[in-house]
């Protein structure tokens, strides 16, 4: 057998062997997807009686109708364990083989513990770790890469990643250009290394923070910068502030840049995608990033209507809205993207496995 050295100068050897199993690599493939969203329903004619709007104004500026709301007492974890165990149901996964768990949220149930560490608790899954990632509605996309080099790495085999927010927790319900766009829920995905020669899973990403826009969306209140106290409560320090032109315009702008940045890594373009599921902020954002693309309607994604804005949970909703109407299939090129507060960005192409 040969060793080979690590570097030049250094004394410790590995046997080439070695070197070409941790040269060979390994791709995470997506192998069971489940949804969790709660059965309240807040219609745009219900939000005719709390704030000077209509039906047709929101369908018109947002293309929603309708969205989820969770009852009093129902936390982001609440969500994540129910999108994990329709996970469990759906594809006959014993959740007690997950290694890790990575958590997409910017509405955790608490500061701390890590909402992770209590959807481990609840799904009572032992010997595994994990964290949550804030990234804004990038949650579910940063989380899914993140969990994806845990699997190529290998350092684990299952990975479960879950998208879960309560945004009705942090909206004033008195302002309209909060409320009309935002419900709750959560997806959940399992990531599993694909087997050699199967041509499945993460392929390549693209992200990106830029920090500037923390000016244009954010929740002031209840961190280390504005504790909370009374003076925040009655100033409505923790409910979402935003800046609807900015952020459409950042968004419409990003959200084309990020796909054709990934796109173009891989020497693709729009023709060579079959499924284009984007973030599921606003329907004029999707379609004018599928019109750049030069995508036709069929195989974009698009459920803002039934759910509003999930943050990090409409990506995996809209996963499974593209498999029930069986336009996602076994070896589809799948691709994602999301602009979220931060600003956060990304996009990731997929070789869809089931």
């Amino acid at each position: 057998m040969v060793y080979i050295p690590l570097a030049v100068g250094d004394n410790c050897l590995i046997p080439n062997t070695e070197i070409q199993e941790l040269n060979t690599h390994i791709r995470a493939k997506i192998t069971a997807l489940g949804t969790y969203v709660p059965p309240r329903v807040l219609s745009n004619k219900d939000l005719e009686t709390l704030v000077s709007t209509t039906n047709e104004w929101i369908l018109e500026r947002t293309g929603i109708r309708e969205r989820h709301i969770v009852d009093p007492g129902t936390a982001a974890s609440d969500l994540a364990v129910g999108a994990a165990r329709d996970l469990a149901e759906r594809h006959n996964i014993d959740l007690n083989t997950v290694e890790a768990i990575i958590v997409g949220t910017v509405t955790p149930d608490m500061m701390y513990p890590s909402t992770a560490c209590l959807v481990q608790k609840k799904l009572a899954i032992p010997q595994a770790w994990g964290f949550d990632i804030s990234a804004g509605c990038s949650g579910f996309v940063f989380s899914l890469t993140t969990g994806a080099k845990l699997i190529e790495s290998g350092a684990h085999k299952r990975v479960l990643v879950i998208g879960a927010d309560v945004n009705s927790s942090m909206i004033d319900y008195t302002d309209r250009a909060t409320c009309i766009l935002f419900g709750d829920g959560a997806g959940a995905v399992l990531l599993e290394p694909a087997e050699e020669g199967e041509d499945v899973g993460l392929i390549d990403f693209a992200h990106q923070i830029e920090g500037f826009g923390g000016d244009y969306l954010y929740m002031p209140g209840g961190g280390s910068l504005h504790p909370s106290s009374h003076q925040t409560v009655d100033e409505k320090m923790h409910y979402v502030h935003q800046d609807g032109q900015q952020v459409f315009k950042y968004a419409v702008k990003k959200m084309a840049e990020m796909t054709e940045r990934v796109l173009a890594k891989n020497g693709l373009t729009g023709a060579d995608v079959d499924c284009f599921i984007s973030h599921q902020a606003n329907k004029r954002i999707i379609t004018a990033t599928a019109d750049r693309l030069k995508m036709p309607r069929e195989k974009v994604i698009i459920n803002i209507e039934d759910f509003g804005n999930t943050t990090a949970g409409t990506i995996p909703l809209a996963m499974k809205t593209a498999v029930e109407t069986g336009r996602l299939n076994k070896g589809n090129t799948l691709l994602i993207a999301s602009v979220g507060a931060g600003f956060t960005s990304g996009a990731s192409l997929i070789k869809w496995a089931f």
